[in-house]
């Protein structure tokens, strides 16, 4: 006798789901659980809209200004978790913007959604560890104030996947590639030696996720007849991106896809 199958969660409905999720913890699990389970409905076409709030977050970390937040002193305990949660808040938020790049933009190949995905279940893992480790030395997540510049840019680049990749993963995060050397051995420096081996896992998680965003970036440019360098340049400008300031890890940025030319413009400028 047949059976009816069961029917398969679609993913990009799924991610939206764990989009809208308040609970960050709930949210890393179910995220990661989503990137381990390889069987899953995908309809490119679809177009998705929600009216819960997105992102989902918790009540706390209070978001403030950049300039608000305070600055952390490597000599004490406190000031080493707050660090640590400052880069767990970035985990927090890039788990969401990896999210929101898989439900909000329809018509992309396959493998779009499926790098996507991966992305999210690294960030989430991301989280996890960074949350762990504040919790073995007293602190959680929320315990501190965090700033929104990650989540301000997804929001400003939501009508337009182009623009999403040129100025999220392209410029955001790989201002991490940049930051995370320094903050490594800061941490080493102060003897957190378990919370630099989090940031040796997380740099080179993220020069796949740079390379990931280049990847698509020049796909699309490829696809709308566009040159990839000067396209980029304009919409820096449009969507007034931050300006990148050395120093520059042009290592990683060429394990991510960055080329010569685009690593020349960046130190002249």
């Amino acid at each position: 006798m047949l059976t009816k199958p069961e029917l398969r969660p679609e993913l990009r409905e799924v991610a939206l789901m764990w989009l809208c999720e308040n609970d960050a913890t709930l949210k890393a699990a179910g995220v990661c659980a989503l990137g381990a389970q390889h069987d899953y409905a995908m309809n490119t076409g679809a177009h998705l809209s929600t009216a819960k709030n997105v992102p989902g977050r918790p009540c706390k970390p209070e978001l403030v200004s950049p300039l608000s937040v305070k600055k952390r002193a490597m000599n004490t305990q406190e000031g080493r978790a707050a660090l640590v949660h400052a880069l767990a808040h970035i985990e927090f938020n890039a788990i969401n913007l990896a999210l929101d790049a898989i439900w909000r933009f329809n018509d992309m190949p396959e493998n779009y959604y499926l790098d996507w995905l991966k992305v999210a279940s690294e960030e989430a893992n991301h989280f996890s560890l960074l949350s762990a480790h504040l919790a073995s030395v007293g602190y959680s997540y929320g315990d501190f104030a965090g700033h929104d510049s990650l989540w301000e840019m997804v929001d400003r680049t939501k009508d337009d996947v182009l623009a999403r990749m040129a100025l999220v993963p392209r410029t955001m995060e790989a201002r991490g590639l940049d930051a995370l050397p320094a903050l490594r051995a800061k941490l080493a420096q102060a003897g957190d030696i378990k919370a630099a081996e989090i940031l040796d896992i997380l740099l080179r998680d993220e020069v796949g996720h740079v390379a990931i965003g280049n990847y698509w970036f020049n796909w699309l440019c490829n696809q709308r007849g566009l040159e990839p360098i000067t396209t980029y340049q304009q919409l820096a400008q449009q969507y007034n991106a931050p300006k990148l300031r050395p120093p520059f890890n042009l290592d990683a940025r060429r394990k991510a896809g960055f080329s010569e030319v685009e690593l020349s413009n960046l130190i002249e400028n």
